[in-house]
């Protein structure tokens, strides 16, 4: 039921490349331990960035997406933390809060985040 819910969202709501930089920018985020969001939106949006990772971005590129996906299948290592840690603050500094704040604001205002689930 989620999946079907991030499909429907991301065909109802296109997003942009800088969108997909934002969603990239969440997931690293969620991997180094800064993401604020609660456990459910890190879920949601651990879905949307595996609906739309082969999506290009603007600023960010392939080698983001390599190294999210090697941290995901994998313990983090101290290596691998640091190197999300610098991809992360890179990402932030590429990206204004502006833009990063519009984009959050947009993804609640069009119901990604509302799914009322007990299974999430």
């Amino acid at each position: 039921m989620i999946t079907e819910h991030i499909d429907q969202w991301v065909k109802s709501y296109p997003l942009s490349a800088i969108d997909i930089d934002c969603v990239t920018t969440v997931m690293l985020k969620i991997i180094d331990g800064k993401c604020k969001m609660c456990e459910e939106e890190k879920h949601m949006m651990r879905l949307l960035y595996d609906q739309v990772k082969n999506t290009p971005g603007k600023l960010l590129d392939s080698e983001v997406h390599t190294l999210i996906e090697t941290a995901r299948a994998s313990e983090i290592d101290d290596q691998i933390r640091a190197t999300v840690y610098e991809k992360r603050v890179l990402a932030e500094t590429m990206i204004s809060r502006p833009v990063m704040k519009k984009f959050k604001a947009m993804i609640r205002e069009n119901g990604l985040l509302n799914l009322q689930d007990s299974s999430i």
